[in-house]
């Protein structure tokens, strides 16, 4: 049985209703809405219609909307310190996202592109490079991570249909991951970097 449409938003027209439900359960279940193409392309619509509103309605939850100048794409960016929803990454996720956001950060620096896209195994020679003395992930651990981040509309994927060529899956980096951590430039990203590394007991470096 639905439930009744709440009062705030009697205005909002009923034939938008069911994809504005729709919207929300994006944004809540994934941090962001890809408005690209095909029904994400008419979800966008929607959510640019009814920003204003969608923004008023997850302010309680200390969610910001923002929306992407260049792309149609919005995402929730959480308040720190008062945003009960936020995302954890555990230490090896967040030396993948650190990676990544370099990653993009310097193609971006580089030249003006789009899109930024890379291999599998691309990422996992940059983990490498940027981490050399930290336990690095395997190939199967590194597909699990980016599973989670693509769950979390942080990158997409495409894998190799040959499990045993994972390495050549091709990874973009969306916009949406600087946002997670939002650093001023490569100074900033570099402080935060040094954290991580530390010399561990073991290595293990199984090239995807």
């Amino acid at each position: 049985m639905p439930l009744p449409w709440p009062q705030f938003w009697q205005h909002i027209r009923v034939e938008d209703r069911p994809a504005l439900s729709d919207v929300l359960t994006e944004l809540l279940a994934h941090g962001a809405l890809l408005g690209d193409a095909g029904r994400d392309h008419e979800l966008y619509l929607v959510a640019r219609e009814y920003q204003r509103e969608i923004g008023e309605y997850l302010a309680p939850l200390h969610l910001e909307l923002v929306p992407d100048p260049d792309r149609p794409i919005f995402q929730l960016r959480p308040v720190p310190g008062d945003c009960g929803l936020m995302a954890r990454f555990n230490k090896a996720e967040t030396l993948l996202v650190l990676t990544l956001w370099r990653v993009y950060h310097d193609a971006r620096m580089e030249r003006t592109v789009e899109t930024v896209v890379v291999s599998a195994n691309d990422i996992w020679q940059r983990l490498k490079l940027y981490f050399e003395q930290v336990d690095l992930p395997t190939a199967s651990q590194l597909r699990d991570m980016l599973g989670k981040l693509r769950n979390r509309r942080l990158v997409r994927v495409q894998w190799d249909e040959d499990p045993s060529r994972f390495g050549e899956s091709q990874v973009e980096i969306l916009p949406t991951l600087a946002r997670v951590i939002p650093f001023e430039n490569a100074s900033a990203w570099e402080q935060q970097a040094e954290l991580y590394r530390q010399p561990a007991a073991e290595t293990q470096e199984e090239a995807p």
